[in-house]
């Protein structure tokens, strides 16, 4: 059951040899393997790791096709510092480019060029073959449903996530959201 009914309560110490580990275990197993092959995969046919796959389609995603650099490192998991490092990459290789928040000139946004644009499109092929070989393909059909509520719950009790307000989505929320990159 999803919910906080299934919250262990904080008095319940967990020990190292309880069952349960067994199914996190195999869930970081599973994540570290397929993210692995995603990078690989992404790195051989076009040249992008994975985490700058992710942050390409953040911003993509995003309004205006620009996100505010706070905002791309909760999305992408990364700290701030690894996303300043990693939009350099990307600004060096012309995917992107550094822009002020257009609300909040305090803030920085990360902008897709139209070569990111480009280059996001190419490596979508490629990353939706590996997520369709790797877990949907293993995912009985009753079971996204599930899976999608728990990874959700588990996200929100794990802290705040995407997407994070700040004024730039705030002034950006009215606007509508770019057509899809890939369809099937």
């Amino acid at each position: 059951m999803i919910g906080t009914e299934t919250v262990v309560p904080a008095q319940a110490r967990l020990r190292a040899d309880d069952p349960r580990l067994a199914a996190w275990r195999a869930f970081l197993l599973a994540h570290a393997r397929l993210s692995r092959r995603l990078d690989e995969e992404l790195r051989a046919e076009h040249g992008l790791s994975l985490p700058e796959y992710d942050a390409l389609l953040q911003i993509a995603e995003a309004p205006d096709r620009r996100l505010r650099m706070s905002q791309l490192a909760d999305a992408v998991v990364l700290s701030r510092s690894g996303v300043t490092r990693l939009i350099d990459r990307l600004v060096a290789d012309g995917l992107v480019t550094r822009s002020q928040c257009l609300s909040d000139a305090r803030g920085a946004e990360a902008v897709l060029t139209d070569a990111g644009l480009a280059r996001l499109r190419d490596a979508a092929a490629t990353h939706l073959r590996g997520i369709e070989s790797y877990f949907l393909s293993v995912v009985h059909e009753a079971d996204f449903d599930r899976l999608e509520k728990t990874f959700r719950f588990i996200a929100d009790r794990a802290g705040p996530g995407w997407p994070m307000p700040d004024r730039c989505a705030v002034d950006a929320a009215s606007q509508a959201r770019p057509a899809p990159l890939v369809t099937r």
